[in-house]
């Protein structure tokens, strides 16, 4: 995240960590329904999943709702995007059972009217964020696909809202995001071009 006025501005890049969600139609035409393998994840309408099905019938005029299964994997309150990937996923699945009728970029568009982060969940892997983070340019995948990572979640969860919310942009890096990216680009990453405000 880099200081601005106004904006804060992130690369954001896709780990293979993912969640596996099953979609099928629900002979309801009032609700959905949504079951999940962990004890704590709502399964109720302030699920980012509800929310975008919510949101595609409100931007379609569709009636189809579904029962959706999500099995967990990526930890919640550790700001990896689990929720997010999930409303992507919701968007894109209720697309597909309604015949493709709202473009990719469309689904992008919308997704930010729920959350900020959803939208980098529809570029293809590597993106810069500005804006909230809803604006999302693709960029070239800068980390070697078998470069080896530890993910290590705390017990303790944090909300993302609450974390962006808590961040105060005086006391960010004054390093320029794009320099960064030109400097991972030409030289590989390394420590030193490893910049986090929020840790």
């Amino acid at each position: 995240v880099a200081a601005s006025a106004e904006q804060g501005r992130k690369k954001i890049e896709v780990v293979s960590l993912g969640d596996t969600i099953k979609f099928s139609l629900s002979p309801s035409k009032s609700k959905d329904r949504l079951s999940t393998n962990v004890a704590g994840v709502p399964v109720d309408d302030s699920n980012l999943i509800i929310r975008a099905l919510d949101l595609y019938r409100k931007k379609t005029g569709t009636d189809k709702h579904f029962w959706i299964h999500l099995d967990k994997k990526v930890p919640t309150g550790a700001g990896l995007g689990g929720g997010s990937s999930n409303a992507a996923t919701a968007l894109w699945a209720a697309n597909q059972f309604s015949g493709g009728i709202a473009s990719e970029k469309d689904l992008q568009e919308w997704s930010g009217e729920i959350g900020s982060d959803i939208p980098f969940f529809f570029s293809r892997g590597a993106a810069y964020c500005t804006g909230r983070g809803e604006i999302v340019q693709d960029i070239p995948n800068l980390l070697p696909e078998n470069l080896p990572m530890v993910l290590i979640k705390p017990p303790e969860a944090c909300a993302t809202a609450e974390v962006y919310k808590r961040l105060r942009l005086d006391q960010t890096s004054k390093a320029d995001p794009l320099a960064l990216l030109k400097e991972i680009t030409q030289n590989g990453i390394s420590q030193d071009v490893c910049v986090n405000d929020l840790g």
